[in-house]
């Protein structure tokens, strides 16, 4: 069954209703202005956030000054920015130098950064309003924070980028930020309803953000609809010096990409990767239904045996750099830290060079085997999740459908387009190549116009 995220909105003319592309063109044209976007974002959030508790920090009347100054520059008549006018929410864990960066961690409470880290400078630059931070799990790890479910606040939203999925969610912005490292875009968008993208490694700089690990943070997108996602991808990728994992490279213009139609009909593998075994039944069904629906343009099979080693590389890995990384908090205030986030830093602090050195090799390994099946098909279909949010809120889900990608560094996105049993969203993961994210865009673009169609 077809997923609603519209559901969790308001009827009506509200503004906070709006797409992000549809608000931009309001704001460009005057027909909207940006201080009457902000207010109608703000009564969404106190008609909601109290149950759904997505925020860490946000000032209302900040934001409205910067919605007033964002009015002001659109009547001078100079040139507008990509995303101007539009309230973006911040995962907690990137710097803002107006507001404070706590990581979801009691060591860094009231920490304020000198500096915005590079992507929130690219928001500012294209006329965004940074409307506030984000709820996220400690140090983007395990520990749940305080945000509910939108669609159920017995559930999880998911993690680590519980308060940014939550947000768009619930119609608070229409656009936020979050990071990956195992599956924390993909899963809390899948859990709340929303589109998740989390862009081929290292498109997007993370200068100024919480590192966690090196080869497997990916910074990501929410947005209610595929292309909001790539509208934010598109302000946010681009070289940065300061991320030796960037390229310089052309701009991957993934919204344009996304907006224009194939030149074929793109074909699909549907494939049950190694995770499948614990795939909830409505889910399997879900999914048995979609690749019938597509008929002839969808083949199913099984990865290879080895790609089972994927999940252990991606966890020596991340625990590995988890532990090198972080290992500052764990001398200075163990303690204080929730037993997820000083476990896995023990973890790391046991696993031997030669076994991390090994899992590193992994990667490539299992991207040539993907290589050969991009040769033949447009996109990857498989399950975001194993079906819906779990009820209760001591855990965030499972990434283990996610863990695979990321560990292998290639774009991937999560649509709303599977209801379970419950009623809750779950979400369809399409994954594409290496460095071809706006094609990626396009084809997932065509599966929710043909679904919806159908």
């Amino acid at each position: 069954m077809a997923s609603n995220p519209q559901a969790l909105f308001a009827t009506g003319n509200d503004p906070a209703d709006l797409t992000a592309l549809a608000a931009r063109d309001r704001v460009a044209s005057g027909a909207l202005r940006a201080a009457e976007y902000a207010q109608a974002c703000l009564r969404r959030t106190h008609a909601r956030d109290e149950e759904i508790q997505a925020w860490t920090h946000l000032d209302e009347g900040y934001a409205l000054r910067q919605a007033e100054m964002l009015d002001a520059y659109r009547q001078s008549g100079r040139p507008l920015g990509a995303l101007h006018g539009l309230p973006v929410a911040i995962k907690d864990i990137v710097d803002t130098a107006d507001m404070p960066t706590e990581n979801g961690n009691a060591l860094d409470a009231g920490q304020r950064p000198d500096r915005d880290a590079t992507i929130v400078a690219r928001l500012r630059s294209a006329g965004a309003l940074v409307m506030g931070k984000t709820v996220t799990t400690e140090c983007a790890y395990l520990a749940p924070g305080k945000t509910r479910n939108p669609h159920n606040p017995a559930h999880t939203p998911g993690g680590s980028s519980s308060g940014s999925a939550a947000a768009v969610a619930a119609g608070m912005v229409p656009l936020a930020i979050g990071t990956q490292t195992g599956g924390s875009v993909i899963r809390p968008a899948s859990y709340c309803g929303i589109v998740g993208f989390k862009p081929t490694f290292g498109l997007i700089p993370r200068t100024g953000v919480l590192r966690t690990s090196r080869r497997l943070d990916t910074i990501g997108t929410f947005g209610r609809t595929l292309e909001d996602a790539a509208l934010l991808a598109d302000v946010l990728a681009g070289y940065d010096p300061g991320d030796p994992d960037t390229s310089p490279t052309a701009p991957p213009h993934i919204l344009d990409t996304a907006l224009a139609e194939p030149p074929v009909a793109p074909q699909f593998a549907f494939i049950r990767t190694p995770a499948w075994d614990g795939i909830d039944a409505d889910c399997a069904a879900g999914f048995g239904e979609l690749c019938d629906a597509l008929g002839e343009q969808c083949d199913t099979f099984d990865l290879p045996a080895i790609f089972a080693e994927g999940a252990a590389a991606q966890r020596r890995i991340h625990m590995t750099e988890f532990a090198q990384n972080l290992r500052h908090y764990y001398t200075h205030g163990a303690e204080r830290l929730a037993a997820q986030t000083r476990a896995a830093i023990e973890e790391g602090n046991g696993i031997l060079a030669v076994d991390y050195l090994a899992a590193c090799d992994w990667r490539e390994t299992l991207y040539a085997g993907l290589e050969e099946v991009f040769e033949r098909y447009d996109a990857i279909i498989t399950p975001a999740v194993s079906g819906e949010a779990p009820a209760g809120l001591d855990s965030t889900g499972s990434a283990a459908f996610n863990v695979l990608w990321t560990l292998t560094g290639v774009p991937a996105v999560t649509l709303p387009l599977l209801t379970g049993s419950n009623g809750l969203p779950i979400g369809v993961q399409l994954i594409g190549r290496r460095n071809q994210d706006g094609r990626l865009m396009r084809t997932a673009r065509w599966l929710v116009n043909a679904i919806t169609a159908t």
